[in-house]
């Protein structure tokens, strides 16, 4: 996981946040970890947490907070090239004139002192996977705050929006809560809920959900500082859990219900991606097989017979679409595909590129 972090200050002259007695100034460190560069146990766009950093430095002069540091992942080798590149934040900071730290993980010795001689009021950090360790959590005054994308207690892990909507949930959302030493099991400050129209991607709804934590957060803070928050605990009896990704779980055979196809579509966008293995044959029975990544889906019938035998495309059932028959009988719409090698297309654009030719799904063994 990644670390990108904005340490604020309360602008001199201001009553945003009313101070204790002999109080200089106040501080909040803010590190949205997991927007840095992006990886295979962390799907989704790179850019989430740059574009929380842009919302949070505007957001913040008005409400009388100065972002005066960003802590975020060292640069890292990137491209063909493997040019050594900053994280999206880091260039973000860079562009604001805020001062940035790379430290390697956020139990560095040198990181952890800096943050004790920093004495901030309040740490808050975003998409990160990884175990922050009590000398870590005992070192903001007002505790450790974690933006965690999902309605919390469901779905605590590293992947909680692929697994929301793997699953097929109708609502999910954002929970701001404090951070304790087991992962995500703190008590609730905040929570939103988001409904789902059921085409969400991953990446998408990651996106959107960190915009609506980083509105929570803003919301949050005066009710730490002032005392007020009132914080309640999870019921861990109902927790469940979202394992990172694997990139064997990216394939389907069609054997799978067209819903459940479709959901892991939709949640494993990016990666591992979605693939599935077809055959196109030429008038005189020359065979080829394709191994294609299907983008974009749509359930077309939910439930159906049996169908073990189908296994052929009617390219023109749909005009727009792949419509694929499932071993269960339920049909799946393809609307967008990557074949091997290839960029992406509309299928409209690649039924027209094969000419002729009959497709069907490949044949597994039963």
């Amino acid at each position: 996981a990644e670390k990108n972090g904005v340490l604020f200050r309360v602008l001199p002259g201001t009553d945003s946040i009313e101070r204790e007695a002999g109080d200089q100034a106040l501080a909040v460190y803010y590190a949205t970890i997991g927007g840095g560069h992006e990886e295979a146990g962390i799907p989704g766009s790179p850019t989430f947490a740059a574009d929380s950093l842009k919302k949070l430095n505007s957001a913040s002069k008005a409400m009388g907070y100065e972002l005066s540091l960003v802590v975020t992942q060292p640069p890292q080798p990137a491209g063909r090239k493997r040019i050594l590149t900053p994280t999206p934040v880091h260039a973000v900071a860079e562009e604001l004139e805020i001062d940035v730290l790379t430290p390697p993980k956020a139990s560095d010795p040198d990181f952890i002192e800096f943050l004790e001689k920093l004495e901030p009021d309040l740490c808050v950090t975003a998409a990160y996977g990884n175990f922050l360790p009590s000398k870590f959590l005992r070192i903001p005054r007002h505790g450790t705050i974690n933006i965690h994308p999902s309605l919390l207690p469901l779905f605590r892990g590293a992947a909680p929006v692929p697994r929301a909507l793997e699953a097929g949930v109708d609502t999910t959302g954002v929970t701001i809560m404090f951070t304790v030493l087991e992962m995500d099991a703190g008590p609730i400050i905040s929570q939103r809920e988001v409904t789902l129209k059921g085409d969400e991607k991953s990446h998408e709804l990651l996106d959107s959900l960190f915009d609506i934590g980083t509105d929570e957060v803003l919301n949050v803070i005066p009710s730490i500082f002032d005392a007020t928050v009132e914080p309640v605990e999870q019921d861990h009896s109902k927790a469940t859990h979202a394992d990172k990704m694997r990139k064997e779980e990216g394939v389907t055979a069609f054997t799978e219900n067209a819903v459940r196809i479709h959901n892991k579509i939709r949640a494993f966008a990016g990666w591992p991606g979605v693939w599935a293995e077809f055959i196109s044959e030429t008038a005189k029975g020359v065979r080829e097989e394709l191994r294609i990544k299907l983008i974009t889906s749509r359930v077309h019938e939910a439930e159906g017979g049996p169908a073990l035998g189908v296994h052929e495309i009617n390219l023109g059932a749909c005009k727009d679409a792949l419509r694929v028959v499932c071993d269960d009988g339920s049909v799946l719409d393809i609307l967008e595909l990557q074949p091997q090698g290839k960029k992406p297309m509309p299928a409209k654009q690649f039924k027209g590129s094969l000419q002729g030719k009959t497709f069907s799904r490949k044949r597994v063994p039963h």
